[in-house]
């Protein structure tokens, strides 16, 4: 995985794993890679990978099962689209009309741009 600067590296393995899940690899009860396994496949420490984890199971999304691992949560993708959606509408859509503005960009531009990504 290429991780990003500016963003701790637990919570882009934390959004790592909270995309598989909006993606549908990891459904509700559904036991998640093991810490230890998870840390190996990404290349990072497995203390790294501990607190994306917790951070994961505080928000609600994943719940631990002592000695079994950890496991997606009922409401795990309900959770993280609403806070995904909250995050998109409070801080990119302003951002996106801004630039929008800015570069004069026209209703007929967005809409050729909008049918070339969501056919």
């Amino acid at each position: 995985m290429n991780f990003k600067d500016g963003l701790p590296i637990y919570i882009q393995i934390a959004e790592r794993l909270s995309d598989e899940i909006l993606a549908g690899h990891y459904v509700a009860d559904m036991r998640v890679p093991g810490i230890r396994e998870y840390a190996a496949l990404l290349e990072v420490n497995v203390n790294t990978a501990v607190k994306a984890f917790d951070q994961l199971a505080s928000c609600g999304i994943l719940y631990n099962k002592r000695g079994l691992g950890y496991f997606v949560a009922n409401e795990a993708k309900t959770l993280i689209l609403e806070t995904r959606r909250k995050n998109f509408f409070e801080n990119d859509v302003p951002e996106f009309f801004k630039q929008i503005r800015l570069l004069a960009i026209t209703p007929e531009e967005l809409e050729k741009i909008f049918d070339q990504y969501l056919p």
